[in-house]
């Protein structure tokens, strides 16, 4: 027997689900739940956010020219609207911000974020789809791991530009006009806080 073919989710979905909390996403036309990030990842955006706005979002010690938002809803297609951790359009490209809705104009530069219970879902669903949508510039940051690993995308792969941890300091597409400190990237180490 024949199965029935699943209706694909669309943007009116996203905006019927229900104020709980979470985040939702439209992945291959399914809409999925995720859980709401912990206290940690929501620290993690914002250093990490904290270090690039200023020199990049405004201008203020680096050559701007970006917008940065955590959270954004981006349409990379019918099929697929994500809400990535943290993503960058260069200005020339998206020179507003839409005021409503998912941004349509694919990012130039997406963070993610990984958590235990979504390493697979950010190192291979989200990497392969935003491959295949031209994200050119795709970064992790495991925070467990305390690890940054920097990404390019040429000729259809993922080219692995390198990997930093603590103590390292690296200039990184597509943001390598300044030299970033990996280690004030993640959340403090227990042993850390005061």
């Amino acid at each position: 027997m024949a199965e029935t073919a699943r209706r694909r989710a669309t943007w009116e979905d996203l905006l019927a689900t229900p104020d709980d909390g979470r985040t939702y996403e439209i992945i291959h036309g399914v809409l999925e739940a995720l859980p709401r990030p912990r206290p940690r990842h929501g620290l993690a955006q914002s250093l990490i956010s904290s270090e690039l706005v200023g020199p990049f979002g405004r201008g203020r010690g680096g050559p701007g020219g970006w917008w940065l938002v955590i959270e954004p809803e981006v349409m990379l297609n019918e099929s697929d609207i994500v809400v990535p951790d943290i993503a960058g359009w260069r200005r020339e490209r998206l020179p507003e911000l839409p005021a409503s809705g998912p941004i349509e104009v694919g990012p130039d530069w997406i963070c993610e974020i990984v958590s235990p219970r979504g390493e697979r879902r950010d190192r291979v669903i989200k990497a392969d789809l935003y491959l295949r949508s031209s994200v050119p510039h795709y970064w992790i940051l495991d925070i467990d791991g305390r690890t940054l690993e920097a990404f390019a995308a040429r000729e259809g792969v993922w080219v692995r530009l390198g990997a930093w941890s603590d103590g390292d300091s690296a200039r990184i597409p597509p943001f390598d006009a300044i030299e970033l400190d990996a280690g004030g990237l993640f959340p403090p180490l227990a042993t850390q806080r005061s």
